[in-house]
């Protein structure tokens, strides 16, 4: 079971003056109203949540520096959310936090083709950013699958990816500078046109963060060309393993598609159900996509097909039109609504190396055997960046706890064949207490050091990320520090 830390009683004993304050230095921005707060209590990690003591929606970066130095000198925590999507409670609060919302920051502040960038403020949503440049012949390479809703502040937060991210990279591979509010309402600028510039990059600091360094409210992005074509093909199994197996086939090879997605059989049961994409009755698929001009496609599918037929597949299917490559992704693009079907679940983000697929598939297996509870996988799996989703009803004592437990050892096996917990979700509070795993204690402290740096009094975001146990002391420090008057 996840904790969080107690609240501040001496924050929520200042309740009525700290929303006082709030709506004098931004009047018409302020959510106190309990009922209303509670649309803000959780983020898509929805089996916890906790009503924020207040809900703030800033229109600027100005707005933002306001509100920052105000809860700085009251001494109020600070919970930054862009959408609401985070899957590991990035943007969960706590009763004695003031939640900043980047709902209301959403302009295009800048288009400049032929220097192939867009500037947006954060609260923007990453598809949007294509559709403010298609029509320049430009698109915006992330896509992660909450493209539709996510804020590109929670995008930089946590260093999101999407399908498409083997071949383009994720957001820190596309973005070029970020305006930043720090927790005394300070205005920093980092990177630019150019990118970061000689010294510290403090750019590549910041973005994957989750919030703990400072808001970002406004980001230039790298937009790239169209490509002159894409063509995907569904290949199916009879097993997960060799469909693993498969993908490290095709990297080992040199071969680098824009996309290699990965779909198991209750998934893909699943979303024929739901969405009819007309998927093969098979234990595994894989959706490989490639793009350039015609001849480069014709090539590119000659070598997949050649290596995917050493597996003995099921069924390759290439497309021929546009109908259907819409439909050999509509399954995979419906996937996580699709999986709702089946029951609650947990969808967890750890990424190993491409090698070790068909072992850790078949360790997910076992480990779903030993809990008794069943684990759907589909995922980005060209780089290895896997999403277990654990089935388990929250209606049953036990069962979340036994489906976290579960998780936990899954991103264990992570580890031990030398990945990571987290690839786009981020830390979180949903990882939090397994850091440990991955780090040392002298790692942790380092890390700690770089928010001590931005955010010396740990007000920001600071339930997060850390084991609580070992960020205990400087979260305490706050306790100890007189507020300014409200």
């Amino acid at each position: 079971m996840i904790q969080m830390p107690p609240p501040d009683a001496s924050v929520l004993s200042r309740r009525q003056a700290i929303v006082q304050a709030l709506q004098h230095a931004l009047p018409g921005a302020v959510i106190d109203d309990p009922a209303e707060t509670r649309a803000y209590e959780c983020d898509a990690l929805a089996a916890y949540s906790c009503a924020p003591l207040a809900v703030v929606l800033p229109s600027s970066t100005e707005d933002v520096s306001r509100l920052m130095r105000l809860c700085h000198d009251l001494r109020v925590p600070v919970v930054p959310r862009g959408a609401g999507t985070s899957l590991a409670g990035g943007s969960m609060p706590t009763a004695d936090a003031v939640v900043l919302g980047l709902s209301r920051m959403t302009a295009v502040l800048e288009i400049a083709s032929e220097d192939r960038l867009i500037r947006v403020q954060a609260g923007r949503t990453n598809l949007s950013v294509s559709g403010a440049v298609d029509g320049l012949g430009f698109f915006y390479a992330p896509d992660p699958s909450s493209q539709l809703a996510c804020a590109i502040g929670g995008n930089i937060a946590m260093n999101s990816g999407g399908a498409h991210c083997l071949k383009y990279g994720v957001t820190t591979n596309n973005l070029l500078g970020v305006t930043m509010v720090l927790m005394d309402g300070s205005v920093v600028t980092l990177g630019g046109p150019m990118g970061e510039g000689p010294g510290l990059d403090l750019l590549g600091v910041v973005c994957g963060s989750e919030g703990q360094l400072g808001i970002v409210t406004e980001a230039t992005l790298r937009i790239l060309p169209k490509p002159a074509g894409a063509r995907p093909v569904l290949i199916g199994f009879d097993n997960s393993e060799t469909a693993g197996a498969c993908v490290a086939a095709i990297i080992r090879a040199g071969i680098i598609p824009v996309a290699i997605e990965f779909m198991d059989s209750p998934c893909i049961r699943a979303t024929e159900t739901h969405a009819g994409a007309g998927y093969p009755d098979c234990e595994a698929l894989l959706i490989v996509e490639v793009e350039g001009t015609a001849p480069e496609i014709d090539e590119q599918l000659a070598l997949i097909r050649d290596i995917a037929l050493g597996f003995d597949p099921v069924e390759f299917r290439e497309s021929r039109s546009e109908d259907e490559s819409r439909r050999i992704w509509l399954g995979r693009k419906s996937a996580f609504g699709a999986m709702g079907q089946m029951g609650d679940y947990i969808c967890l983000d750890g990424t190993i190396p491409v090698t070790a697929l068909p072992s850790v598939l078949a360790g997910i297996g076992d480990l779903s055997r030993q809990y008794g509870l069943a684990v759907a996988n589909v995922f980005h799996a060209g780089d290895g960046n896997m999403h277990p989703l654990i089935i388990y009803d929250a209606n049953t004592p036990g069962d979340l706890d036994r489906a976290e437990a579960l998780g936990a050892d899954i991103l264990r096996l992570c580890v031990e064949v030398g990945g990571c917990l987290t690839g786009e979700h981020g830390v979180g509070i949903e990882k939090r207490d397994l850091m440990s795993v991955q780090f040392r204690p002298s790692d942790l402290e380092a890390q700690m050091r770089v928010k001590d740096a931005f955010d010396p009094d740990w007000l920001l975001n600071a339930a997060k990320v850390f084991p609580l146990d070992v960020s205990a002391p400087r979260r305490e420090r706050r306790l100890n520090r007189p507020a300014d008057a409200a």
